[in-house]
């Protein structure tokens, strides 16, 4: 099977957990984006394209806080779950309820928001209180669309793991009876709008990331290969949660790109 795939020509990075976790970068990092993937890999005909779920700040301030700790980043190579809700918004032409982080506002700039007929759901740890959650809840039994930006059950946090938005989608979703439309990872339309305008079909491009079910398995899905990195979020024998198993599992994001320069280049 493996020898049946075209030449690699686009590769997928996780930024939280891959990359980073919160304010630190995972070690060697910032070194194996600049002297290897940006000498190799951009270097040779392969795009690179950071894609996440990040709902916690917008692309302009993840993008500001990539160059702090120290990433070589253009704006144009981040798809964010957040533009992904926005274009989907715009198609729907609806006025969110928007429990979404702040910082993460100003990637909906210019949406109308009163008398909101949509429910927008990101991590937003200060609107999941019960007054908010049963808005919502209200909202969506009157018949608005309840859109997940993701549903991820946890993320890493410098001092554990924490919660993310799934739990708080899935609660709506028991109380109201209804499926939310998920527009992030690990959805195949998610990873096949991150490879649009890059001229690469899904089995041309391979994943980088520490959620074995959403970046991996997500990746995998839409007909990539997937590399899961035991750093993040990363559990012992998250390997076994999906069938078939990652292309390949490394200690991290440095040993990754070393196997891509070695193996598929």
């Amino acid at each position: 099977r493996m020898a049946a795939r075209r030449a690699l020509k686009a590769v997928l990075v996780d930024l939280s957990g891959t990359l980073h976790v919160e304010d630190s970068a995972v070690p060697g990092a910032q070194e194996a984006l600049k002297r290897q993937a940006t000498s190799l890999l951009r270097g040779a005909p392969v795009t690179i394209r950071f894609v996440t779920n990040t709902t916690k700040e917008c692309k302009k301030d993840l993008l500001e806080r990539l160059t702090k700790l120290g990433f070589d980043i253009a704006e144009n190579e981040i798809f964010t779950s957040l533009t992904a809700a926005r274009n989907l918004l715009e198609q729907k032409q609806v006025r969110p309820l928007l429990l979404v982080d702040d910082k993460a506002l100003p990637d909906f700039t210019g949406i109308a928001t009163d008398d909101p007929n949509a429910v927008v759901v990101g991590l937003a740890p200060e609107h999941f209180h019960y007054e908010m959650m049963n808005t919502a809840f209200r909202l969506i039994l009157d018949g608005a669309p309840l859109i997940a930006i993701h549903k991820a059950r946890y993320f890493k946090k410098k001092n554990g793991l924490a919660l993310g938005p799934g739990p708080f989608v899935a609660g709506l979703e028991y109380a109201t009876d209804t499926k939310a439309t998920v527009v992030g990872k690990p959805e195949k339309t998610f990873f096949l709008e991150a490879l649009r305008g890059t001229n690469c079909a899904p089995e041309e491009a391979i994943m980088i990331g520490d959620d074995c079910r959403d970046d991996v398995g997500g990746a995998q899905n839409a007909g990539m290969r997937g590399i899961l990195v035991r750093t993040g979020k990363y559990r012992p024998a998250d390997e076994n949660k999906i069938s078939p198993g990652p292309y390949l599992t490394c200690d991290s994001f440095p040993e990754a790109v070393e196997h891509i320069l070695e193996h598929l280049l």
